[in-house]
């Protein structure tokens, strides 16, 4: 995907709808220092180039009654493309995974697995992931405690590309 040019205004109205992604065009064009009608053009936009993926909800998965949180290592039998792409869309399918990452290196992805216990991450491991077609070796490695978990990426707001 080719880069795209922000200006200053841009990477603030993208820093602070990544901190709130309900905050009003109104105040997001106010902090931005321009007016409603061009920002709601500049958001619209950054949609359109695809800087802005998506707006959800920052779930807690403690308060829901998720008590575990798994990074599997996924090793797969064959590397070809068409079986790297087949893996991806299964893991897609599954609304246990919550993230899927193909690695360059000794395993070929690593997803983060959210279960509601033990129990059943088990059951999800014996009946989907170890059973899916060309994986070959899966290690699994139970988060403790999660220290950080911000959405997003680090927006510099000194920082433009323009």
């Amino acid at each position: 995907m080719a880069r795209v040019k922000l200006d200053q205004i841009d990477l603030r109205i993208l820093r602070d709808l990544q901190d709130n992604g309900r905050i009003t065009n109104v105040e997001l064009a106010k902090r931005a220092g321009i007016s409603p009608p061009p920002c709601l053009r500049r958001v619209r936009a950054l949609e359109e180039t695809g800087c802005i993926r998506g707006y959800h909800a920052d779930l807690s998965a403690e308060a829901l009654g998720f008590g575990v949180i798994v990074f599997a290592h996924v090793g797969l039998h064959s590397q070809a493309e068409n079986d790297l792409v087949a893996f991806e869309q299964l893991a897609k399918s599954w609304p246990e995974v919550r993230e899927c990452h193909m690695l360059a290196g000794e395993t070929d992805f690593l997803l983060k697995i959210v279960a509601l216990d033990w129990d059943s991450y088990q059951r999800f491991l014996t009946s989907k992931l170890t059973a899916a077609p060309n994986v070959s070796v899966v290690k699994s490695a139970l988060a403790i405690r999660s220290a950080t978990q911000r959405p997003g990426v680090p927006i510099e707001f000194s920082r433009a590309d323009g």
